[in-house]
């Protein structure tokens, strides 16, 4: 459904961003250690489909009321809706690697997708890049090379679920950026709950079974619905305060919140090679957030273009 309503606008206030960026990370991570502990009993697509659908639910039972129509109103329906799929084939791809790999090293390979966006910022949305995002690049190559490792004890498969999880978060995180100036951030929600919860729920005649869930788990359930409702809120959210090229390396946040509860929960412990390999990951993320800073100065935020007409750059 498209319309012609007012574009939602971008603001300069970079630490709102990342103050959102943070909470976004701290949700994903309880997510992603939610998932794990859920996918132990029962098969992936099955809580896949039971996560969109909640947070589907939920979107229709509390914001709907609050937003009506302006929930499903668009101007580029097409990228809101490949945005949305790319978001739960991604989520399918994570779960499959977390049921052969421990959550710290799952979250650390995921996490080359900040680097790749702060490359990709340039060319497609035109934010400046200069020669130490390649540098960046490189040490987050070379992070996840020393985390992946052969030998290093990680399933190859599992590591090509997350690998391929990084390449469908790279176009979720860059639509992020480019829906930002001209969609609502509860419409491109709910179409990310709609398009995942249709699409895993579709399956469920073929996927639900299993031991009936006890009522702890039938609490996990609803939590993982909540936790990506809310994550996906701040996710998007941080995205109009502050450009891609900020936002996208402070969400190695999750790196820190994935090992707490990776340890505590399941007690992962990553080895010191492993440990090293995340650290450059990390590394990276700090080198891409702090390089539009040296030597140049950055460019304005939002660009007057965006300011006089509200238009967003074609991708």
């Amino acid at each position: 459904m498209s319309t012609t309503s007012a574009p939602a606008p971008l603001t300069d206030q970079p630490l709102r961003g990342l103050a959102l960026i943070v909470g976004a990370t701290m949700l994903f991570a309880y997510n992603d250690t939610t998932n794990k502990l859920l996918i132990t009993e029962y098969n992936v697509p099955m809580v896949a489909a039971i996560r969109y659908i909640v947070h589907c639910l939920l979107m229709l039972a509390i914001v709907a009321p609050l937003h009506g129509c302006e929930m499903v109103r668009t101007q580029r329906t097409g990228l809101v809706l490949v945005r949305a799929a790319s978001l739960a084939l991604g989520s399918l791809l994570v779960s499959f690697a977390l049921q052969r790999m421990p959550v710290a090293e799952t979250t650390a390979i995921v996490y080359l997708c900040p680097v790749l966006i702060v490359l990709f910022s340039g060319p497609l949305l035109k934010e400046k890049v200069g020669p130490m995002a390649w540098v960046a690049a490189v040490i987050g190559f070379a992070g996840v090379l020393l985390i992946a490792r052969p030998g290093g004890g990680l399933d190859p498969i599992g590591v090509l679920f997350v690998l391929g999880n990084v390449v469908v978060s790279v176009t979720y995180n860059l639509l992020s950026r480019v829906l930002a100036r001209t969609e609502r951030t509860m419409a491109m929600l709910f179409y990310s709950a709609l398009v995942g919860a249709i699409g895993f729920g579709i399956f469920l005649p073929w996927t639900l079974h299993g031991v009936a869930p006890t009522p702890l788990q039938l609490v996990l359930f609803l939590g993982l619905g909540i936790s990506a409702w809310l994550g996906h809120y701040l996710f998007t959210q941080s995205y109009r305060y502050a450009p891609a090229a900020l936002v996208a390396p402070m969400t190695y946040m999750h790196l820190v919140w994935a090992g707490v509860l990776g340890w505590l929960v399941f007690g992962h412990a990553p080895e010191p090679i492993a440990m090293g390999g995340m650290a450059l990951v990390a590394l990276a993320g700090v080198v891409s957030a702090f390089r539009p800073r040296r030597g140049q100065r950055p460019a304005q935020w939002p660009p007057k273009t965006a300011q006089r007409s509200g238009q967003a750059r074609a991708l």
